[in-house]
């Protein structure tokens, strides 16, 4: 029953934040961004007819017709099909990388700021470390060894929760010294306590807006390395389509063969990051204050302000109390 009722509390509290964040005019556009892609790779082979791997050179270069809407590509696949189909690949990619990151940052940011000095040292020594490896050449190399996206999210993963963990640390100390923590420290209450009941908590809205922005970023780079020859190369994602694109589109005068996977990505990332705005917006009120407090005042032309400094001159100065000043006798 306990376990219930908490999965109950869980899940209503996630839907509460998930109104917030709909409530919100970014997070609005963010989510229904998001989700028509979701729903686009989840209901695939139902919105198009066509075989993304069925190669039919004859029907090759093919401008935009109502069979093919954005044309078929030098080895007569349809377009359309190929953007449908890619966006499973770079979604995936994304959503994994930046749900791993954000987990494993989240770990080790916690363990850093929380369990003592010798810990904090041992992990801001790795991130240290972390930061200075060069991922591109790794990745070339270990490229080699497997193209599989799977060795894409391991490299993603495995070298990129170091900024995430050392976000979090920082935020996890500045609540270890909150009230509530410390009186719940007095009360006998134990480590793991404390970090399940107070700390993770007071992080989670944080990892939430990091993990959105990750898998924005995640989506760019993921488009970027297929772009350079990265990946499996027998697998279809939003990168690769670029790829065979720049082949030929231009020469073929197949414009929407370059647009159409640039503006997916470009739609994608912009509804994670607007989604990361919100949360960001939501868990942070002052700095939505002093934004629109900075939109008003730049909204004031130069005669708004001409005439507030007007009426500042005309405002009577107070009149000061004189005291008398004590005659100075002359001694004669």
């Amino acid at each position: 029953m306990k376990f219930i009722k908490k999965l109950r509390s869980g899940l209503l509290g996630a839907w509460k934040f998930f109104l917030k964040i709909w409530n919100h005019k970014k997070g609005r556009v963010g989510i229904i961004i998001t989700g028509f892609v979701i729903l686009v790779a989840i209901f695939a082979p139902v919105l198009t007819k066509y075989d993304p791997y069925d190669y039919d050179v004859t029907k090759g270069l093919q401008p935009p017709t109502a069979e093919h809407l954005l044309g078929t590509d030098k080895n007569g696949v349809d377009i359309l099909t190929e953007l449908i189909y890619g966006t499973r690949i770079s979604l995936l990619v994304g959503l994994a990388s930046g749900i791993g990151v954000t987990l494993l940052g989240a770990v080790l940011g916690v363990v850093a700021g929380y369990f003592g000095k010798v810990r904090s040292t041992i992990i801001l020594n790795v991130i240290n470390v972390m930061l200075v490896i060069p991922t591109l050449p790794l990745m070339i190399i270990l490229n080699k060894v497997s193209s599989s996206y799977v060795m894409m999210i391991f490299i993603f993963v495995a070298f990129g929760w170091s900024g995430t963990a050392r976000m979090i640390r920082a935020q996890v100390l500045s609540v270890r010294e909150s009230g509530y923590v410390r009186a719940a420290e007095l009360s006998g209450a134990s480590r793991w306590y404390v970090m399940r009941r107070h700390i993770l908590p007071a992080v989670s809205n944080l990892l939430i807006m990091n993990c959105a922005l990750s898998c924005a970023g995640f989506m760019i780079a993921e488009a970027g390395l297929s772009f350079i020859g990265l990946g499996d190369p027998n697998s279809m994602s939003w990168g690769k389509i670029l790829v065979r694109a720049q082949e030929s589109a231009f020469t073929a005068g197949l414009w929407a063969w370059v647009l159409a996977p640039g503006a997916a990505i470009f739609l994608t990332v912009t509804g994670f990051m607007q989604i990361g705005y919100a949360i960001e917006d939501i868990c942070n009120p002052r700095m939505v204050k002093k934004n629109a407090a900075a939109k008003s005042f730049s909204k004031l032309d130069e005669k708004s302000v001409g005439r507030v400094f007007a009426a500042m001159d005309d405002i009577p100065e107070p009149e000061c109390a004189t005291v008398d000043q004590p005659r100075k006798e002359t001694i004669t």
